[in-house]
């Protein structure tokens, strides 16, 4: 989803999320997609001729409905013909608009048709294809087939919403048939599944309807879409990861408790927290969930690391750095540590402490692997210190990023993610959050999305716009008083507002 010039359907889902987040509504959207489907014909076509909407029951439906509004104020002859119950539309943009036309009662016709018998002879100049667009996943059932067939058959111009319907948006398979049209309109950016299926397409035309940059540029609730597994009802235990989290010492025990407690608040289905003996003590009394592994001694060695191996073979991935503290002898065990790791391909995320051992390892480019520094960790990382404008903040943290084979996600006033490849902002979170153990949720939250699968970029743009939101939330109740249990105890909400376009608007004056 990443300012690339194509877009699959879960990553479009994903950017509009993020412009709503923006303060774009969907209905603009909508609107500014259905009116560019207009213009199309209107650029081809004389005041007259007759034009048949076909429309679905959903988003792609509501494209129609507003295309055929603006044509049957511009003068067309305008059919509209609802597949489906009207009752059962299934957004409130798409109702809005099927309101507006049937209120059109003298410059169109409205037709519903609930079964494959009541679709009539397509008889018309023009076909406008508003039936499913990237909704579909295999054949057609009825009366969509037959529907389709009926476009297909008629002898006339015909102009599909988005994708043409039956065409199979990522992979451009066609299970049956799918409407052949002479031009596609799609929005925003080119579906995979377009260049893939030219023969259905016709003349493919890229719209733009309003998407700002800023809902690719920075991080949103649609990131949280994407990065979200989904809970299948026959979901048992493991299927959500295996955290093993690495770190602790005589000095610091709160650490990596509050990245244990951080990834399960994100949904991991289990952590184990690594310390040392006096610091395992401790943690252990955080949570009985954080399942605590007790290493030998006062901080980490390499004597106590045969103990972690069976944790390790269990462990979906690691999260190695929170309050180890930087004795010799306890870098030396990482650097072994983080060798393991890169011999078994784990995926893992770098925090803190450990980030100073990173600097002699040569790396694999297909490790798995999100580094967490704030500035200064970075300046050790990379010798580079971080100045300029965020535009280039983001260009050396991407050549960092690309030189290490890691995402880099920089912790800031703004932070900066990047894998090498794309770079992203997030500008979430607020001043209160430079409290000690802020930084630890957030590892907590990027590892659990490792541990279910996530790819690290998708994981650490996620985890820093949950991170960031959730101190948000905190702060509206609390003011500037934060502790970093208070984010842990808003990441829940903060993903279920995400999924659910709950969260409130992203305004200007809040931002960073």
């Amino acid at each position: 989803m990443i300012l690339d010039d194509i877009l699959t359907s879960e990553e479009m889902r994903a950017v509009e999320m993020n412009s709503e987040y923006l303060g774009i509504p969907k209905l603009i959207l909508m609107e500014n997609a259905g009116r560019a489907v207009a213009q199309a014909i209107m650029e081809r076509f004389n005041v007259g001729v007759k034009i048949t909407v076909v429309c679905g029951l959903g988003g792609n439906g509501g494209d129609g409905f507003v295309a055929a509004r603006h044509l049957a104020g511009a003068g067309y002859q305008v059919e509209v013909l609802l597949l489906g119950r009207s009752g059962n539309i299934g957004s409130i943009e798409a109702c809005t608009n099927w309101e507006a036309i049937e209120a059109m009662m003298e410059t169109t016709r409205v037709q519903e048709i609930h079964d494959s018998a009541q679709i009539p002879e397509l008889e018309a100049d023009v076909i406008v294809d508003a039936l499913i667009g990237t909704g579909v996943s295999g054949i057609l059932s009825s009366p969509f087939g037959e529907m389709v067939s009926a476009i297909n058959d008629a002898e006339a111009f015909k102009i599909a919403v988005d994708l043409p319907t039956g065409i199979e948006s990522d992979t451009g398979d066609i299970y049956g048939e799918a409407v052949k049209a002479d031009v596609t309109v799609t929005f925003h950016k080119l579906k995979p599944g377009l260049l893939k299926a030219i023969g259905n397409t016709g003349v493919i035309e890229v719209k733009q309807i309003g998407i700002p940059l800023e809902a690719e540029r920075y991080a949103g609730p649609g990131d949280v879409y994407l990065a979200q597994k989904r809970r299948a009802l026959d979901s048992h235990k493991g299927d959500f990861g295996y955290l093993l989290v690495i770190g602790g010492s005589e000095t610091y025990s709160g650490a990596p408790a509050l990245t244990g407690l951080g990834a399960y608040a994100a949904g991991v289905d289990l952590v184990y927290v690594a310390a040392p003996e006096t610091a395992a003590h401790i943690i252990a009394g955080f949570s009985p969930s954080l399942v605590t592994v007790k290493l030998k001694g006062k901080r980490l060695t390499a004597k106590g690391l045969e103990i972690l191996r069976p944790f390790l073979d269990r462990a979906n991935a690691v999260a190695i750095g929170p309050g180890l503290g930087l004795h010799e002898e306890t870098m030396e065990a990482v650097e072994i540590i983080l060798r393991d790791l890169d011999a078994r391909g784990m995926p893992l995320l770098v925090d803190a402490d450990a980030l100073k051992s990173m600097a002699g390892l040569s790396r694999s480019r297909d490790t798995e692997m999100v580094l967490t520094p704030h500035s200064g960790e970075f300046e050790a990382l990379t010798g580079k210190r971080v100045s300029g404008s965020l535009t280039e903040r983001g260009e050396m943290v991407g050549r960092e990023a690309k030189r290490l084979g890691a995402t880099i996600l920089l912790k800031g006033h703004v932070d900066v993610i990047s894998d090498g490849v794309h770079t992203r902002f997030n500008s979430t979170g607020n001043p209160g959050m430079t409290v000690g153990g802020t930084g630890d949720v957030l590892s907590g939250v990027t590892a659990a999305f490792l541990a279910m699968g996530v790819l690290p970029f998708q994981a650490a743009v996620s985890g820093a716009f949950i991170n960031g939101v959730a101190g948000d939330y905190a702060c509206a109740e609390k003011g500037y008083h934060l502790e970093p249990m208070d984010i842990v105890n808003k990441i829940p909400r903060v993903m279920e507002d995400a999924l659910r376009d709950n969260l409130p608007l992203r305004s200007g004056a809040s931002r960073k």
